[in-house]
């Protein structure tokens, strides 16, 4: 069995610590390639331009050459002038060129940046609703700027690197064709230059990466530090708060002095590969010119040097040690806190078996796998096994060691005081928050580590304060049932009571404006999107507390009719009435029973009747006067 540095695979791919085991994903060079071939007519028609933009570095020596020599040197300035003509034809037909390349340059840069952002956008969902996530602080400076910042220095990347390849290319080709000595004394210090260059990227490629992630550190903990001020206010900690900022500034302000060092050695590449050519060759014209170099062949080299190699140099020395090293260090942190799932696994990354628990959990199941449920029976559309989940390592259970089976089709009510617990199972029976110990299945299935696909095809959870976008009424409905047609939504506005509000609003093709519907008619909406959903379990999370009582039984009374199971979180007593099932969270282990049941043996449960009353309160009697 090989042995490999942490992070890595056999094909020098990054293995993904955040995400399942096995699953690797692509460092900045296939990421890098994969954008180029992606767009390989782009690409060819980028180099394409590139070449006839070359035509001025490659003809600009041999034609003032040419010039010299058969023109102003011999008693002919007209044919001199000829020559220096078609130089300048050859000038202005690069230019055209060069404004094609830039066009050419978006059409592989701009999608390059659509799929990062893409890229970071699901990642960022990903991990603040996956059972126990939460949302990163640092997603959106990685949206803003990191992308960004790829962006830029990709394209820049990309015109430097070819602009080098082209023009030295050209200008090299050029001093070959004057004469192959003076190509040869052009070429050495050309090559020790970037030597030089090339061997200093790495330790410049480690100080850009420490000045970047001294910048994320500084951005979480002035997030964490402006978030909870008011904490750090009444805990007399501020003085421990700006140290810790403090100490972030002075890391990232040493990484930039250290980046800024590093620009020495850029100069030294730049002295070596594009100024010391042009010295070899001054010292070298009296032997050129002995052994048979024109004035003219002299002078077109010393062109070729100063106005093709050197400025190529130093643009590629300049573009690379600076937005290069950006660009690699940016992106490979953008693939590293951003995995993709459509990443390809790796086989020899110890992928575990369908069904085994994962390492640190030997309690649960790997997210999707089938419960073995139980021995003779139909298994229960949920099952809870010892659950108990806390907000804090100290802080007291929520709920302790809860276990409960609802078949498939059953109607459940959650009642209990505010602050119970009620929405806290309820985000944990939808997999939004992760257990500190116990198993939640739906159908057989673990919810813990589930995907979030994966999870909607199992349950639906109506929160309380319901969301609706902006678009006609058809495709709020039609979200989670995309295939919809317009008679299955128009049954099930009717069965929700939704039909006034259909109508105000023009019908289905109505325009739906968030602000100008009542939180009532917001939670309408909801309910009615969450009815058309195919998952077979609805998780109503005081999901009509904006309703009246009559609306509020027109929506349960649909949703119990609907095949599947219904859980409610009730914050009305008619709503447990309505219901097969009642379960009491009372801040210690749940009791379940019917109504009736309930009332004869929960003093909890007789108290939140006695509250919770729905019947209209009379009119106080007059007064009277005695």
């Amino acid at each position: 069995m090989s042995r490999r540095g942490p992070g890595t695979s056999h094909r020098g791919r990054r293995i993904d610590r955040r995400g399942d085991p096995g699953v690797t994903r692509p460092g900045v060079r296939q990421v890098t390639w994969a954008a180029l071939r992606a767009r390989r007519p782009v690409v060819a028609r980028l180099a394409g331009w590139s070449v006839v933009e070359a035509l001025p570095a490659l003809l600009s020596g041999a034609l003032v050459a040419r010039a010299v020599d058969e023109g102003f040197l011999a008693g002919r300035p007209g044919v001199g002038l000829g020559w220096l003509g078609l130089l300048a034809g050859a000038v202005l037909v690069g230019a055209v060129a060069t404004g094609r390349t830039y066009r050419s340059l978006g059409a592989v840069v701009e999608p390059f940046r659509d799929d990062l952002a893409a890229r970071v956008v699901r990642a960022a969902l990903r991990d603040a609703t996956r059972a126990g996530g939460r949302a990163d602080s640092a997603a959106a400076a990685r949206l803003t700027h990191q992308v960004e910042l790829v962006r830029d220095t990709f394209a820049g990347l990309l015109m430097v690197t070819r602009g080098f390849l082209f023009a030295a290319g050209a200008a090299l080709l050029g001093l070959v064709a004057l004469d192959p000595v003076v190509a040869a004394l052009v070429a050495a210090p050309l090559v020790a230059g970037l030597a030089v260059f090339l061997g200093a990227l790495p330790a410049m490629a480690g100080q850009q990466r420490r000045y970047v992630r001294a910048g994320e550190e500084l951005g979480r903990a002035g997030a964490s530090a402006l978030s909870g001020h008011r904490d750090v206010r009444a805990c007399g900690a501020a003085g421990r708060v700006v140290a810790d900022v403090g100490r972030r500034v002075a890391d990232q302000a040493a990484a930039e002095r250290v980046l800024s060092r590093m620009s020495a050695v850029r100069s030294l590449s730049l002295g070596v590969g594009g100024w010391l050519p042009l010295a070899v060759l001054l010292l070298a014209a009296p032997r050129l010119v002995d052994r048979g170099l024109t004035a003219g062949a002299l002078l077109g080299a010393l062109i070729y040097v100063s106005t093709g190699l050197q400025p190529a140099l130093h643009a590629l020395v300049q573009g690379i040690g600076g937005g290069g090293l950006r660009y690699v260090v940016t992106l490979d942190r953008i693939l590293r806190t951003c995995p993709d799932p459509t990443d390809e696994p790796d086989p020899e990354c110890g992928t575990p078996p369908p069904g085994a628990a994962p390492a640190g959990r030997p309690d649960e199941q790997a997210p999707g796998a089938p419960d073995p449920g139980p021995p003779g029976g139909t298994e229960p559309a949920v099952r809870v096994r010892g659950l108990t989940f806390r907000y804090g390592a100290a802080a007291r259970p929520v709920l302790a060691d809860v276990t409960l089976s609802l078949p498939a089709g059953e109607h459940l009510a959650v009642v209990g005081a505010s602050g119970a617990g009620k929405s806290t199972l309820a985000a944990l029976l939808s997999g939004l928050l992760a257990p500190q110990a116990g198993t939640v299945l739906l159908g057989g299935v673990a919810v813990a580590g589930a995907p979030p696909a994966a999870l909607a095809r199992l349950r639906v959870l109506v929160p309380q304060e319901a969301y609706v976008f902006t678009g006609s009424l058809a495709d709020n409905l039609r979200y989670l049932c995309p295939e919809a047609d317009d008679g299955t939504m128009s049954d099930a506005v009717d069965a929700l009571g939704a039909g006034a509000l259909a109508a105000r609003l023009g019908g289905l093709n109505g325009a739906v404006t968030p602000g100008a519907l009542s939180a009532g008619e917001r939670q309408l909406v909801a309910a009615v999107r969450a009815y058309l959903s195919p998952a077979p379990l609805v998780i109503l999370d005081e999901a009509t507390c904006h309703l009246d009582p009559a609306a509020e039984a027109t929506v349960e009374d649909a949703f119990a009719r609907r095949p599947g199971t219904l859980v409610v979180i009730a914050h009305r007593i008619s709503s447990a009435v309505r219901a097969g099932l009642v379960l009491v969270v009372d801040g210690e282990r749940p009791v379940a029973g019917t109504h009736e049941e309930l009332l004869a043996r929960s003093a909890t449960y007789r108290e939140l009747v006695g509250h919770w009353d729905d019947r209209p309160t009379p009119a106080p009697a007059p007064a009277r006067r005695g």
